[in-house]
């Protein structure tokens, strides 16, 4: 019966001191997908068995509770009234499995002065509520309204604050257009727990009318950081590689095209590459043109590559925005190891001659413009007939280069590192955001070895589909790997600290699930996941509170200026959103706030900036828009995910 109430619910409460449910069943519902509330309350397992003293009911309650917690409920509640052994217990076992907790007030018999339910709030907020729930009985609609007034006091995204009765009945709706993380709804007309509350379909009709959610299942493409990279590492390679899992794209294709021109031999049949490389070595190559079609990740992996293998000098060319994009850092960075960069626009951009040779030893370097360039330098070093010893200081996108490393590794080539920082870093267990140096030690004289690889699902293509589904409805997402070294594997922790509901079958290869369910304000350094940027962007929006992402310096020189770009966007939309130093804040409200204030996202003509990433976070903010979105140009997603828009619309 719960199973099947669950398969077309959007939110369930479970009472444990109203079901008798065994071990089983409780994993069974509190698995499932759909967000649970567990309750037991010690007075109702009471009542079922006076014989019961209140510390024996209130171990009763701590028990399921915690059964529940342990099988996966989304929010545990406990009442102000519960011992305070079984509240503590409960808490730390919340804590420990991810659950959010929650402290509820009920008043049966009226609704208290407007200075006592405050200091109730604060008492349950002291002792450590994630959520606070205050129900009262409302003989008037002052009643309501003075439980209402505590939004005006309380970050809405941790209060539940509406009133029982005929009076309070449309307080169960309004707490929501204030904030509330949800409500609550009887199952059907005629099963209501108290006067005056709504059914679930009545709610439902009330707040969404006619409105339908996203459902359907996505294929994720290969990721083109692990496909650019293993392809240029099976051109340098002596011998064929078979390369699985390809996914055709603008950048993909690109870096094919640069395979061909070093002199690999490469064929296509489905989703599987085979490269015959060129073995490479110090000057083994006699180009004078290599085009890089419109990749920024392709030109900075060639740039230190091309004066190692190549004997001439050779003039890089590009398209589209690669055109406009300057190489920030690269002419100081290549400097540091003999190579020279001439640009005809006098300002390191593509169209651009390099000439080298390039040479190993012992360099400092700064890794604050990025790791594409220092991805390409470690890749090329391994070639030279020196020891190289490479220190990075600032890294940026430190994920990447470990990505590289992985790649180069699958090929028979190794470099060795060691990660620095401050006490921050050393406390941290070796986090990446609080690295400030990498030494890399590099062995010349190494060669590339043919390898069969299986590319892995693009995390950043992914990032769209996974916000829509945490705020739109339900995606199960395929062909993605949770145990990937892409940095926009993030995605995953910004959307559980935001609140959504994502589970995992089948271990770390298995889909992803994601659905809809109560999201709040979050907080995170996007430095090292920069393409993260406009879809968490809008996520932001419907997230109730103020959200605030680091890392906007990281975004000028994007396919658009992209931090510049989502501002624009979200104020368009009517979100409230601004940069303060290198942090992006924008002010959310929830998708329910947004309907019942008539505060949806603004429709119209916007533009994509010609930038793949901003095009498709536009179709997912379109989800949430009063009229469509119309976007000046979705092409443009070609460049990493060419299916985007044909499965975008499948599911929506």
């Amino acid at each position: 019966m719960i199973e099947k109430i669950m398969e077309s619910a959007e939110m369930v409460e479970i009472r444990l001191d109203r079901c008798t449910l065994d071990d089983e069943e409780i994993i069974s519902c509190f698995e499932s997908d759909v967000p649970a509330v567990a309750t037991c309350r010690v007075s109702e397992v009471m009542a079922a068995d006076p014989s019961l003293s209140e510390i024996r009911a209130a171990s009763i309650c701590e028990e399921r509770l915690c059964k529940a917690v342990r099988a996966g409920a989304r929010y545990v509640d406990v009442e102000v009234e519960a011992p305070k052994f079984m509240s503590k217990r409960v808490k730390a076992c919340a804590l420990e499995y991810g659950s959010i907790f929650i402290k509820s007030y009920h008043d049966f018999s009226g609704t208290p002065a407007f200075e006592d339910l405050r200091e109730i709030v604060e008492k349950c907020i002291r002792i450590g509520a994630d959520i606070v729930k205050i129900v009262t009985t409302a003989a008037t609609v002052e009643d309501a309204d003075r439980v209402l007034s505590l939004y005006d006091v309380f970050d809405p995204a941790g209060l539940i604050a509406f009133s029982m009765g005929e009076a309070g009945r449309s307080s169960r709706m309004e707490c929501l257009a204030k904030g509330a993380p949800y409500t609550y709804a009887a199952l059907a007309e005629g099963d209501a727990a108290a006067p005056g509350q709504w059914s679930a379909g009545e709610m439902s009709e009330a707040l969404y009318g006619d409105r339908r959610f996203i459902n359907g299942s996505v294929h994720i493409p290969s990721s083109k950081s692990f496909a650019q990279r293993a392809i240029i590492a099976a051109a340098l390679a002596e011998g064929t590689s078979h390369l699985s899992g390809y996914s055709p794209c603008g950048d993909n294709e690109a870096a094919l095209a640069v395979a061909t021109a070093l002199g690999a031999e490469v064929k296509k049949d489905g989703d599987r590459l085979t490269v015959r490389g060129i073995a490479a070595s110090p000057g083994c190559v006699g180009i004078s043109v290599l085009h890089t079609g419109e990749s920024g990740l392709l030109t900075r992996l060639m740039i230190p590559l091309l004066p190692m293998i190549s004997r001439t000098p050779v003039k890089i060319t590009g398209e589209r925005t690669l055109l406009e994009r300057p190489l920030k850092g690269a002419e100081k960075m290549m400097s540091a190891f003999g190579v020279r960069l001439e640009s005809e626009t006098g300002d390191c951009r593509v169209p651009l001659e390099v000439s080298g040779p390039l040479c190993g030893g012992k360099t400092g370097i700064s890794g604050k413009d990025g790791s594409q360039l220092i991805s390409g330098l470690l890749m090329s070093l391994p070639l030279g007939d020196r020891y190289s010893n490479v220190s990075v200081s600032d890294p940026k996108s430190i994920p990447y280069m470990f990505i590289t490393l992985d790649v180069m590794k699958k090929f028979g080539v190794k470099v060795s590192n060691e990660m620095f920082g401050d006490k921050a870093f050393a406390e941290s267990g070796g986090d990446w955001s609080y690295c400030d140096e990498i030494v890399f030690r590099i062995r010349g004289g190494q060669r590339y070895r043919a390898a069969d690889f299986a590319i892995e699902g693009d995390w950043s293509s992914a990032a769209n589909f996974l916000v829509a589904g945490a705020v739109f409805g339900k995606v199960e997402i395929s062909g993605l790997d949770t145990a990937s070294l892409q940095a926009d594997l993030t995605i995953m922790d910004i959307l559980m600290d935001a609140g959504a509901s994502l589970s995992q079958t089948d271990g770390s290869l298995g889909p992803v699930t994601v659905q809809r369910s109560p999201l709040k304000a979050f907080q995170t350094d996007a430095s090292n996941c920069p393409d993260l940027f406009p879809a968490i962007s809008v996520l932001a929006a419907f997230c109730q509170g103020t959200s605030r992402i680091s890392g906007v310096d990281r975004l000028a020189h994007k396919e658009s200026d992209r931090g510049r770009a989502i501002v624009a966007m979200l104020r368009q939309m009517g979100v409230k959103a601004e940069t303060e130093g290198n942090d992006l804040v924008i002010e959310g409200h929830s998708l329910a706030s947004r309907i019942l204030n008539g505060n949806l996202l603004k429709g119209g003509s916007y533009t994509s900036s010609h930038d793949h990433r901003m095009a498709m976070a536009l179709a997912v903010a379109g989800l949430g828009a009063d009229s469509p979105i119309v976007v000046d140009d979705m092409d443009c997603v070609s460049k990493s995910f060419p299916a985007f828009t044909e499965l975008f619309s499948r599911i929506s």
